[in-house]
């Protein structure tokens, strides 16, 4: 397994074809979700696949007509099933056990030859009214799926002299 080499090469996909997105990979990816680690393993995760044409258009307006959004041929919305839930530091685990189990997703779908996007741009009541989503839960994020288009040039990164510390600030 050759993680940080897929690590070094992702990009986010903005660009998809109309190619489906196979049953199988979709499983695998979910599954991915599914065995990611969460605080006190709460598991505070729920995952609205959306694979329809006319909800998925909906969703793309709710985010404020980004077109990437609809042109995706799969959308999961990464919602928490416990808001209340706060760690020792007096910060809320919910935000970042999604995001781990979300981030477990996108590498999933690199290894399965699909190109991914995460979307934090959106109007979250209108999108819950959409999905039929309870208004006590979450969406943290739009994870967009499907066959790139094309793979744009990798974004630089600052190094990591500039962003790690051995043993102080």
């Amino acid at each position: 397994m050759h993680v940080l080499k897929e690590i070094q090469q992702w990009v986010s996909i903005k660009n998809f074809t109309h190619e489906k997105v196979d049953d199988k990979s979709l499983e695998r990816i979910l599954e991915a979700g599914r065995r990611a680690p969460s605080a006190k393993n709460r598991q505070p995760w729920r995952f609205i696949v959306c694979r329809n044409e006319n909800v998925r258009e909906k969703i793309k307006e709710a985010s404020y007509g980004q077109e990437h959004v609809g042109q995706a041929p799969v959308i999961i919305a990464a919602c928490t099933t416990n808001i209340e839930y706060t760690m020792p530091n007096g910060q809320l685990s919910y935000p970042v056990d999604i995001s781990i189990a979300s981030t477990f997703m996108l590498l999933q779908s690199k290894a399965e030859g699909l190109g991914a996007c995460m979307v934090t741009t959106f109007d979250e009541e209108e999108i819950k009214e959409i999905l039929s989503i309870p208004y006590s839960m979450r969406i943290v994020m739009l994870l967009l799926l499907g066959h790139p288009a094309e793979t744009p040039m990798l974004n630089t990164r600052k190094s990591l002299s500039r962003i790690v510390g051995y043993d102080h600030w």
